[in-house]
């Protein structure tokens, strides 16, 4: 598997787990899915990724 592809997979895991998180405990969890969906912007922009400089690392 890929780099981009584990990104992609955190991601969706991360934006599905704090969508699940705010519909049971608190809509304070949706701040994460925000800040998932903040930095895949930024990434797609800049081109930068932290995750990507973690993944490449433990790899």
């Amino acid at each position: 598997m890929s780099i981009q592809h584990k990104v992609r997979a955190f991601a969706g895991s991360f934006i599905l787990i704090s969508v699940i998180l705010a519909h049971y405990y608190s809509s304070n969890w949706l701040w994460m899915t925000a800040f998932v969906g903040f930095n895949l912007l930024q990434s797609s922009i800049t081109d930068f990724c932290p995750l990507e400089i973690v993944l490449k690392k433990l790899a």
